[in-house]
């Protein structure tokens, strides 16, 4: 097995969080970096909320984002006999014990902390108790019996040396009166058997690490190294939640933006390279390492990643980002009804059209936008800023090139532009007195790519006709 081995390991409760998508992204690029591996764990053991669409969702957002695991997905339900074992074994030894506090007992003693104003701790009174005192007819839960004096320490990559009193931390329970364990027997476990050498997860679970150290002490297993990375924040400083605005990878992609820039922006959401700001996978991978992730909690800019959307948009490949519209199109607001009328022709024209629309678009949905007038019917649905341009005397403008662009032979750019320049010279116009009403008629808007590309995009007879609908009669 690879020397570094590092776990996503997400519970299946909704959807892929834009927090885990990170936390996953920087498992990939240390496990990538070191030359190991990233193992994928779903950490299912709450039946009630996990969920087989949940599951997808992570799956789905995880390829979407270009974010591969090694090896077979690991269900951590399935390992439930297993998590069984180790908590027997730990009673066993000593390490662990049956309690049989009922759930009225707990609620005194949760009453009686708060009242003395204490933290809401288990009192441990069936730590040294015989088990034949048990009560009859009450099934009981296993503890961990935990250090009571001394601390335990967690030296983290990102947080440094942090010690946590052993007076905190109780003896937790490890298998439930059902016999399910809980999540911190199952983690530890898991961990131990995966091989898990370097844990990375969000800093909401340091004080897991701490009662995890201490189940592996219990079980003298390696304790693997952590960091643990500070959350996500909204503009406002606070936790990043949904009146901040989308939360899960899926939504991103339906807001049209590219798997490639979401990496990018993520990446930098508390990690950083010297000044990089816009970096390739392949130097992500080499320059990624944990010194270079911050301690302080990084906050989530959309008008940044719409920036940076936009760049890379403007940088892609036209084949490429062609191929990823398309595969994106069904995901978008309205992709369904656009992709409903994109057909061989109209693809090809979108293709042709991509040079000058992903000049003008941030996102993919920006970009379908942009797009609409190559799928419109006629006559061309025309918004509010056009038609106030195509006033009357614009619309004898629209006549005239209509008739200008019919002499054509060949039709192109270039004989197209030949037409408009010609006509505004002999008028003493300008150039935009002309171009505006043409590409109103044309596009039922005020921005689109180049004019004259646009006809030659559109073709002449699609040009000609458009024309002629917004003509004077």
């Amino acid at each position: 097995m690879a020397d570094i081995v590092t776990r996503f390991a997400p519970s299946p409760t909704g959807f892929l969080h834009i927090g885990g998508a990170r936390t996953a992204l920087f498992n990939w690029l240390y496990a990538r970096h070191t030359g190991g591996v990233m193992l994928l764990r779903i950490e299912d053991t709450d039946r009630e909320r996990s969920t087989e669409a949940a599951v997808a969702a992570i799956l789905d957002g995880l390829s979407w984002l270009g974010i591969s695991w090694d090896g077979e997905v690991i269900y951590q339900f399935s390992r439930a006999a297993r998590h069984r074992e180790a908590a027997e074994q730990l009673v066993a030894e000593g390490k662990a014990y049956r309690c049989y506090a009922t759930a009225e007992e707990l609620n005194e003693m949760r009453a009686l902390a708060r009242a003395e104003g204490r933290p809401p701790r288990y009192d441990g009174r069936w730590r040294d108790r015989d088990p034949s005192e048990a009560p009859a007819g009450v099934p009981p839960v296993i503890r961990v019996k935990a250090p009571q004096t001394g601390e335990t320490a967690i030296d983290d990559a990102v947080q440094g040396r942090v010690t946590f009193p052993n007076k905190d931390l109780d003896d937790f329970v490890l298998l439930r009166s059902d016999g399910s364990p809980t999540y911190m027997l199952s983690v530890v476990v898991d961990d131990h058997d995966m091989g898990i050498t370097q844990i990375i997860r969000g800093d909401d679970h340091f004080t897991n690490a701490a009662r995890q150290t201490i189940l592996f002490d219990a079980l003298r297993w390696s304790v693997p190294a952590m960091a643990h990375i500070p959350l996500i924040h909204g503009p406002d400083g606070a936790k990043l939640s949904k009146r901040h605005g989308a939360l899960g990878v899926d939504a991103y992609r339906a807001m049209g933006y590219l798997p490639d820039a979401m990496r990018n922006y993520l990446v930098r959401l508390g990690w950083s390279h010297g000044d990089s700001e816009i970096m390739s996978t392949d130097e992500m991978i080499a320059w990624f390492d944990l010194p270079g992730i911050g301690r302080s909690p990084a906050r989530f800019d959309f008008a940044r990643l719409e920036n940076l959307n936009g760049h890379y948009m403007r940088a892609s490949d036209d084949d490429a980002l062609l191929a990823r519209f398309l595969d994106t199109v069904p995901h978008l607001p309205g992709g369904a009804a656009f992709l409903a009328k994109l057909t061989p022709e109209r693809t090809a024209q979108l293709r042709q059209a991509l040079p000058g629309l992903k000049e003008r678009a941030k996102t993919l949905v920006e970009l379908m936008d942009g797009a609409q007038f190559l799928v419109a019917e006629r006559p061309l649905p025309v918004d509010d800023a056009a038609a106030a341009i195509l006033t009357p005397e614009a619309r004898g403008i629209v006549r005239d090139l209509a008739a200008g662009f019919a002499d054509i032979a060949d039709w192109t750019a270039a004989a197209a532009e030949g037409v408009v320049r010609a006509y505004a010279d002999a008028r003493g116009l300008k150039l935009g007195k002309v171009a505006q009403p043409l590409r109103a008629a044309l596009t039922g808007r005020t921005t689109s790519p180049g004019i004259f590309d646009v006809l030659a995009i559109l073709g002449r007879d699609e040009s000609l006709a458009r024309l002629r609908d917004h003509a004077a009669s």
